[in-house]
């Protein structure tokens, strides 16, 4: 905690009234109210130079002025994002790690599928949210990793004339944004579940893990606890599941999870998308997410709900 009280020091001065003089210690010095011992940082006041009243060099403690805190102390641009990296092109990658693991970053959907051909036990990963914490904390071991996190066609994000294709490996925080706009663009009658989806983000996990985690990661994981999995059923979504020749078959959300962390994914198959249709007029979709936090805390009870009024005339 040292850092954090350095760091809080900076934008404080001492109270003098909370030290104690004693008789019993040296002149000049008190009795400390944080360690209760002998101290004679109460005569030490501060200067905006970085020395204190004896000379004595307390940089880590100097007071911050305003130039300081709005930027314009600093006489050199910001950092920017190295341009080599921006410009630098992505390529397959295959390591090597310890007892035989395999790492794999293919760039193609046909590579990614012609890898989980050969190698049906593979674990995909976009964010390794969830594949992370087995292998640290659950001891599982998976001799073949595949990351899906630069495959195009995975990472599709579409507004079409009926609905929505967001791909497998978009993370949810680009999803969040994307929803964001969506909402703020078409038609309100549309967009309900758009809206439901989005405001139920707002509640899933931190930011960092929605930086990373993927729809298909979440989807494919089946949990019973999913934040997102009864809302894709009460919206009506289709999963598109890609096999290793490249036929796609579309599987509607309430028939994709058959158990207990199972769904309809046959060897040699991934999923590929999601596709989420426009409401119709009087329909409502709504999310609900009771939680003992707020924030960042897993669902004691989760909830996607739908109606559709039928309008009826007065006769």
């Amino acid at each position: 905690y040292r850092p954090i009280i350095d760091s809080f020091r900076v934008f404080s001065k001492p109270d003098s009234s909370l030290y104690i003089k004693s008789s019993s210690i040296p002149s000049g010095e008190s009795i400390c109210p944080s360690t209760g011992k002998a101290c004679s940082c109460v005569g030490r006041e501060v200067h905006s130079n970085g020395s204190s009243a004896d000379d004595t060099t307390v940089g880590k403690c100097r007071p911050v002025s305003y130039s300081d805190i709005d930027g314009s102390f600093y006489s050199e641009k910001e950092f920017i994002f190295p341009p080599e990296l921006l410009l630098r092109n992505n390529l397959p990658l295959k390591l090597c790690g310890f007892c035989g693991i395999k790492w794999y970053r293919p760039l193609k959907l046909e590579h990614l599928l012609h890898l989980k051909l050969i190698h049906p036990e593979a674990k995909l990963v976009v964010g390794n949210t969830e594949v992370g914490i087995e292998i640290n904390f659950k001891n599982a071991r998976y001799p073949i990793i595949i990351s899906a996190t630069h495959v195009t066609e995975l990472n599709v994000l579409s507004v079409q004339d009926n609905g929505i294709d967001i791909g497998s490996s978009v993370r949810l925080a680009k999803l969040q944004e994307f929803l964001k706009k969506v909402v703020a663009e078409r038609d309100i009658e549309e967009t309900s579940s758009c809206r439901a989806i989005s405001d139920q983000l707002k509640w899933f996990a931190g930011k960092q893990v929605k930086n990373v985690a993927s729809v298909g990661g979440n989807i494919c994981t089946a949990s019973p606890i999913s934040d997102l999995n009864p809302l894709w059923i009460a919206a009506r979504a289709e999963f598109l599941i890609v096999n290793s020749k490249g036929s796609i078959r579309a599987v509607p959300a309430k028939d994709f999870f058959v158990g207990y962390r199972k769904v309809d994914l046959a060897h040699g198959e991934i999923l590929l998308s999601v596709f989420l249709p426009w409401n119709r007029r009087f329909e409502f979709v709504k999310e609900f997410k009771q939680s003992h936090r707020r924030e960042d805390d897993i669902a004691l009870v989760n909830a996607g709900m739908r109606v559709h009024l039928e309008e009826e005339c007065a006769c």
